[in-house]
Protein backbone atom coordinates (compact mmCIF):
# COMPACT_ATOMS: atom_id res chain seq x y z
CA UNK A 1 0.00 0.00 0.00
CA UNK A 2 0.87 3.43 -0.43
CA UNK A 3 -0.39 5.46 1.75
CA UNK A 4 -0.97 3.76 4.72
CA UNK A 5 0.00 0.97 6.66
CA UNK A 6 -1.64 -1.77 8.42
CA UNK A 7 -1.23 -4.48 10.56
CA UNK A 8 -3.11 -6.97 12.70
CA UNK A 9 -1.44 -8.31 16.12
CA UNK A 10 -3.33 -9.87 18.73
CA UNK A 11 -6.60 -9.02 17.65
CA UNK A 12 -6.14 -5.39 17.56
CA UNK A 13 -5.74 -4.53 13.71
CA UNK A 14 -3.36 -0.96 13.65
CA UNK A 15 -4.08 1.55 10.33
CA UNK A 16 -1.79 4.26 10.32
CA UNK A 17 -1.98 7.25 7.86
CA UNK A 18 1.23 7.44 6.03
CA UNK A 19 1.75 10.66 4.24
CA UNK A 20 3.34 12.38 6.50
CA UNK A 21 4.99 15.06 4.12
CA UNK A 22 1.88 16.51 3.50
CA UNK A 23 0.41 16.05 7.28
CA UNK A 24 -1.57 12.49 5.77
CA UNK A 25 -3.56 14.73 3.64
CA UNK A 26 -6.08 12.62 2.24
CA UNK A 27 -5.84 11.96 -1.48
CA UNK A 28 -7.72 9.61 -3.37
CA UNK A 29 -5.19 6.62 -3.18
CA UNK A 30 -5.56 6.82 0.67
CA UNK A 31 -9.38 6.91 0.18
CA UNK A 32 -9.09 3.71 -1.88
CA UNK A 33 -6.96 2.16 0.59
CA UNK A 34 -8.55 3.05 3.47
CA UNK A 35 -11.62 1.49 2.76
CA UNK A 36 -10.19 -1.52 1.65
CA UNK A 37 -8.59 -2.04 4.34
CA UNK A 38 -12.06 -1.29 6.63
CA UNK A 39 -13.42 -3.64 4.79
CA UNK A 40 -10.74 -6.23 5.30
CA UNK A 41 -11.00 -5.34 9.09
CA UNK A 42 -14.66 -6.04 9.05
CA UNK A 43 -14.27 -9.33 7.41
CA UNK A 44 -11.39 -10.63 9.75
CA UNK A 45 -12.32 -12.87 12.76
CA UNK A 46 -9.14 -12.38 14.02
CA UNK A 47 -8.93 -8.59 14.18
CA UNK A 48 -11.33 -7.36 17.16
CA UNK A 49 -10.32 -3.87 17.45
CA UNK A 50 -9.19 -0.72 14.67
CA UNK A 51 -6.81 1.64 15.80
CA UNK A 52 -6.49 4.90 14.06
CA UNK A 53 -3.35 7.11 14.45
CA UNK A 54 -1.00 9.14 11.56
CA UNK A 55 2.50 9.28 10.88
CA UNK A 56 5.04 12.21 11.67
CA UNK A 57 3.91 15.15 13.32
CA UNK A 58 0.22 15.32 12.14
CA UNK A 59 -2.36 12.75 12.20
CA UNK A 60 -4.21 14.38 9.12
CA UNK A 61 -4.81 17.82 7.51
CA UNK A 62 -7.78 17.25 5.96
CA UNK A 63 -8.29 16.66 1.91
CA UNK A 64 -5.22 17.16 -0.07
CA UNK A 65 -6.02 20.35 -1.83
CA UNK A 66 -3.76 20.18 -4.87
CA UNK A 67 -5.01 16.23 -5.93
CA UNK A 68 -8.63 16.81 -5.69
CA UNK A 69 -9.20 20.18 -7.25
CA UNK A 70 -6.76 20.14 -10.02
CA UNK A 71 -8.48 17.96 -12.89
CA UNK A 72 -8.79 17.63 -16.68
CA UNK A 73 -12.68 16.92 -17.06
CA UNK A 74 -15.96 18.64 -18.06
CA UNK A 75 -17.05 19.25 -14.28
CA UNK A 76 -16.66 23.15 -12.40
CA UNK A 77 -14.28 22.78 -9.66
CA UNK A 78 -17.35 22.56 -7.73
CA UNK A 79 -19.13 19.82 -9.07
CA UNK A 80 -15.52 18.45 -8.78
CA UNK A 81 -15.27 18.37 -4.98
CA UNK A 82 -19.13 17.36 -4.81
CA UNK A 83 -18.16 13.71 -7.02
CA UNK A 84 -14.97 13.91 -4.67
CA UNK A 85 -16.76 13.02 -1.47
CA UNK A 86 -19.80 11.49 -3.20
CA UNK A 87 -17.60 8.81 -4.29
CA UNK A 88 -14.71 8.83 -1.75
CA UNK A 89 -14.40 11.43 1.48
CA UNK A 90 -18.50 10.23 2.12
CA UNK A 91 -18.31 6.37 1.71
CA UNK A 92 -14.98 6.07 3.89
CA UNK A 93 -16.41 8.12 6.66
CA UNK A 94 -19.82 6.44 6.63
CA UNK A 95 -18.19 2.85 6.48
CA UNK A 96 -15.76 3.67 9.25
CA UNK A 97 -18.68 4.83 11.36
CA UNK A 98 -20.83 2.18 10.58
CA UNK A 99 -17.91 -1.00 11.65
CA UNK A 100 -19.56 -3.41 13.61
CA UNK A 101 -16.56 -3.21 15.74
CA UNK A 102 -14.86 -0.99 18.30
CA UNK A 103 -12.92 1.83 16.57
CA UNK A 104 -10.03 3.92 18.26
CA UNK A 105 -8.73 7.01 16.99
CA UNK A 106 -4.85 8.14 18.16
CA UNK A 107 -5.11 11.66 17.08
CA UNK A 108 -1.20 13.20 17.10
CA UNK A 109 0.02 16.71 16.22
CA UNK A 110 -2.44 18.73 14.39
CA UNK A 111 -5.63 17.66 12.68
CA UNK A 112 -7.40 19.84 10.21
CA UNK A 113 -10.25 20.26 8.08
CA UNK A 114 -11.71 16.57 6.94
CA UNK A 115 -9.03 15.03 9.42
CA UNK A 116 -11.24 16.17 12.36
CA UNK A 117 -14.25 14.43 10.89
CA UNK A 118 -11.94 11.36 10.04
CA UNK A 119 -11.07 11.24 14.16
CA UNK A 120 -14.42 12.07 15.19
CA UNK A 121 -15.73 8.67 13.46
CA UNK A 122 -13.96 6.23 15.68
CA UNK A 123 -15.82 5.58 18.95
CA UNK A 124 -12.79 6.22 21.23
CA UNK A 125 -10.84 9.51 20.25
CA UNK A 126 -7.46 9.92 22.04
CA UNK A 127 -5.67 12.71 21.50
CA UNK A 128 -1.51 14.00 22.46
CA UNK A 129 -1.37 17.10 24.67
CA UNK A 130 0.44 18.94 22.00
CA UNK A 131 -2.54 17.71 19.11
CA UNK A 132 -5.13 20.30 18.10
CA UNK A 133 -7.93 20.29 15.95
CA UNK A 134 -9.24 23.13 13.51
CA UNK A 135 -11.89 23.50 11.53
CA UNK A 136 -10.44 25.44 8.30
CA UNK A 137 -13.30 24.94 6.05
CA UNK A 138 -15.05 28.31 6.38
CA UNK A 139 -12.60 31.00 7.51
CA UNK A 140 -9.56 29.90 4.70
CA UNK A 141 -11.21 28.00 2.53
CA UNK A 142 -15.07 29.52 2.06
CA UNK A 143 -16.61 26.07 2.54
CA UNK A 144 -18.77 24.11 5.11
CA UNK A 145 -17.14 21.59 7.15
CA UNK A 146 -17.25 18.30 5.69
CA UNK A 147 -16.44 14.69 6.62
CA UNK A 148 -19.12 14.82 8.85
CA UNK A 149 -18.05 17.57 11.10
CA UNK A 150 -21.28 19.71 10.85
CA UNK A 151 -23.03 16.14 12.08
CA UNK A 152 -19.80 14.93 14.62
CA UNK A 153 -19.45 18.62 16.41
CA UNK A 154 -22.76 19.72 17.34
CA UNK A 155 -23.76 16.02 18.61
CA UNK A 156 -20.07 15.98 20.90
CA UNK A 157 -19.75 19.75 22.07
CA UNK A 158 -22.96 21.65 21.64
CA UNK A 159 -24.93 24.41 18.95
CA UNK A 160 -22.83 27.22 20.40
CA UNK A 161 -19.28 25.62 20.54
CA UNK A 162 -19.69 23.57 17.23
CA UNK A 163 -20.59 27.15 15.87
CA UNK A 164 -17.17 29.11 17.58
CA UNK A 165 -15.24 26.56 16.04
CA UNK A 166 -16.90 26.64 12.43
CA UNK A 167 -16.72 29.85 11.78
CA UNK A 168 -14.34 31.15 13.79
CA UNK A 169 -11.80 28.52 12.41
CA UNK A 170 -9.38 28.63 15.49
CA UNK A 171 -7.18 25.98 16.98
CA UNK A 172 -8.57 23.81 19.79
CA UNK A 173 -5.87 22.24 22.07
CA UNK A 174 -6.33 18.49 22.64
CA UNK A 175 -6.54 19.57 26.53
CA UNK A 176 -9.77 21.94 25.68
CA UNK A 177 -11.26 19.55 23.56
CA UNK A 178 -11.60 16.31 26.08
CA UNK A 179 -13.45 18.95 28.80
CA UNK A 180 -16.02 19.76 26.24
CA UNK A 181 -16.11 16.17 25.32
CA UNK A 182 -15.30 16.36 21.84
CA UNK A 183 -12.74 13.72 22.54
CA UNK A 184 -12.74 11.02 25.22
CA UNK A 185 -9.11 11.99 26.53
CA UNK A 186 -6.08 14.13 26.02
CA UNK A 187 -2.55 12.35 27.07
CA UNK A 188 0.87 13.55 27.17
CA UNK A 189 2.36 12.79 23.78
CA UNK A 190 4.79 10.37 24.94
CA UNK A 191 1.46 7.95 25.99
CA UNK A 192 -0.54 8.47 23.45
CA UNK A 193 0.19 4.99 21.67
CA UNK A 194 0.93 3.29 24.74
CA UNK A 195 -3.00 4.70 25.91
CA UNK A 196 -4.73 3.70 22.65
CA UNK A 197 -3.29 -0.12 22.39
CA UNK A 198 -4.04 -0.41 26.14
CA UNK A 199 -7.83 0.48 25.34
CA UNK A 200 -7.61 -1.30 22.19
CA UNK A 201 -6.11 -4.64 23.99
CA UNK A 202 -8.73 -4.26 26.34
CA UNK A 203 -11.52 -3.94 23.81
CA UNK A 204 -9.83 -7.13 21.89
CA UNK A 205 -10.33 -9.01 24.85
CA UNK A 206 -14.02 -8.04 25.10
CA UNK A 207 -17.41 -9.26 23.70
CA UNK A 208 -17.10 -7.82 19.84
CA UNK A 209 -21.11 -9.40 19.12
CA UNK A 210 -21.75 -7.04 22.62
CA UNK A 211 -20.00 -4.16 21.27
CA UNK A 212 -21.59 -4.33 17.68
CA UNK A 213 -24.79 -3.78 19.62
CA UNK A 214 -23.48 -1.19 21.78
CA UNK A 215 -22.72 1.13 19.05
CA UNK A 216 -26.02 0.21 17.25
CA UNK A 217 -28.33 1.27 19.76
CA UNK A 218 -26.40 4.28 20.81
CA UNK A 219 -26.62 5.44 17.41
CA UNK A 220 -30.73 4.59 17.12
CA UNK A 221 -31.24 6.71 20.39
CA UNK A 222 -30.45 9.52 18.26
CA UNK A 223 -33.46 9.01 16.68
CA UNK A 224 -35.91 6.74 19.43
CA UNK A 225 -37.69 8.06 22.37
CA UNK A 226 -37.39 6.83 25.51
CA UNK A 227 -40.25 4.42 24.94
CA UNK A 228 -38.79 3.52 22.00
CA UNK A 229 -35.35 2.51 23.23
CA UNK A 230 -36.76 0.85 25.91
CA UNK A 231 -38.03 -1.28 23.53
CA UNK A 232 -35.12 -1.92 21.99
CA UNK A 233 -33.07 -2.60 24.86
CA UNK A 234 -35.58 -5.26 25.34
CA UNK A 235 -35.53 -7.06 22.44
CA UNK A 236 -31.12 -6.43 21.93
CA UNK A 237 -31.49 -8.41 25.55
CA UNK A 238 -33.08 -11.22 24.60
CA UNK A 239 -30.84 -11.55 21.61
CA UNK A 240 -27.60 -11.36 23.45
CA UNK A 241 -28.59 -12.86 26.13
CA UNK A 242 -28.93 -16.64 24.25
CA UNK A 243 -25.32 -15.92 22.70
CA UNK A 244 -22.27 -18.01 24.64
CA UNK A 245 -20.22 -14.80 25.85
CA UNK A 246 -23.48 -13.93 27.95
CA UNK A 247 -23.29 -17.34 29.90
CA UNK A 248 -19.56 -17.31 30.30
CA UNK A 249 -20.04 -13.45 31.73
CA UNK A 250 -22.19 -14.52 34.21
CA UNK A 251 -20.59 -17.92 35.15
CA UNK A 252 -16.79 -15.55 35.70
CA UNK A 253 -18.89 -12.89 37.39
CA UNK A 254 -19.98 -14.86 39.73
CA UNK A 255 -16.90 -17.43 40.38
CA UNK A 256 -15.08 -13.59 40.13
CA UNK A 257 -12.67 -14.26 37.45
CA UNK A 258 -11.52 -13.10 34.50
CA UNK A 259 -14.24 -14.04 31.31
CA UNK A 260 -13.37 -15.59 28.28
CA UNK A 261 -15.29 -14.26 25.51
CA UNK A 262 -15.39 -15.66 21.67
CA UNK A 263 -15.23 -13.73 18.65
CA UNK A 264 -18.56 -13.03 17.06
Amino acid sequence: METILYEVTEGVARLTLNRPDVLNSIDMTMIAEVRATVADFSNDPNARVLLITGEGRGFCAGADLSANVAGEDDMSRGQRVAHGMDTGFNPMVRELAEVPKPVVTAVNGMTAGGGVGLALAGDIVIAARSAKFVQVFGPRLALIPDMGCTWFTPHLVGRARARALALLGNKLPAETAAEWGLIYECVDDEKLIETAMTYARQLAAGPTNAFAEIKKALDIAEHNTLAQQLDYERDTQGMLGDHPNFAEGVVSFLKKKEPEFVAG
